[in-house]
């Protein structure tokens, strides 16, 4: 079933609009039509819904009954070193479909990537609409929000927000996630800091360390910066049970 999520300025309980860009691709890519049915996502619920009406390329519709709720039970916020490249739209699509809540880009010491204030908007914008997409296409009740790049001293205020933050690290070597929820199997929110394809800075791990988060270990082998976030979004995700029916 085709999906789509309601304009959130113009939709409420009763009635419900695409934003124009879904309404044209609604209308003119799947010729949808009076009376057919979508899956609909309005205001973080899931529901079955009707085409009501058709005008001028807008199109209404109505809550036809609720589906169950595609969102994890666990908030995750993924604080990402900026990488080289185009590896961030790969981390951004393939995390919001694992189920973040909210992506937040970190300029590390040993970063590469160094983004001017207007770059940086432009990036976050297409960054935002990636994770727009990867949301439909899996499913997701609510589209992950993707922050403008920070530095990393602007973290600890970020942090406040998380339940927990653990750091896959290289020399950690003993304790992953599993040990990890073990002692926290109650946690509601998570944040993952990854570093960089440099890595994580002596200086700044023990600056993390003052802070309280935890390193852990992703196993015996080195991954890649755009592959430990979703190693580690993986592992949280199924031992907290969100990878079970």
């Amino acid at each position: 079933m085709h999906r789509f999520y309601a304009d959130p300025d113009r939709s409420d309980e009763t009635a419900a609009y695409l934003t124009e860009e879904d309404a044209r691709h609604a209308l003119k890519v799947l010729r949808l039509q009076t009376g057919d049915q979508v899956e609909l996502f309005l205001r973080g619920r899931r529901c079955l819904a009707e085409i009501t009406s058709v005008k001028d390329q807008d199109v209404a519709l109505k809550t036809v009954s609720p589906l169950p709720s595609t969102e994890p039970a666990l908030s995750v916020t993924l604080f990402q070193g900026l990488p080289k490249g185009d590896k961030m739209e790969w981390i951004v699509q393939k995390a919001t479909e694992l189920g973040v809540s909210r992506i937040v880009p970190v300029a590390f010491s040993r970063c590469v990537v160094r983004f001017e204030k207007k770059d940086a908007k432009k990036k976050q914008e297409r960054w935002q609409k990636i994770a727009r997409e990867a949301g439909k296409q899996s499913g997701r009740c609510v589209i992950p929000e993707v922050a403008l790049p920070v530095s990393f001293s602007a973290l600890p205020a970020l942090f406040s927000a998380c339940g927990s933050v653990v750091v896959p690290w290289e020399e950690c070597v003993k304790g992953g996630p599993l040990s990890f929820v073990r002692r926290h199997s109650s946690l509601s929110s998570l944040g993952i800091v990854i570093g960089p394809e440099g890595g994580i800075s002596p200086e700044e791990m023990a600056r993390l360390s003052e802070l309280g988060c935890e390193p852990i270990t992703l196993g015996k082998r080195i991954l890649r910066t755009e592959t430990a976030g979703l190693a580690a979004l993986s592992a949280f995700f199924s031992l907290f049970g969100e990878m079970e029916e």
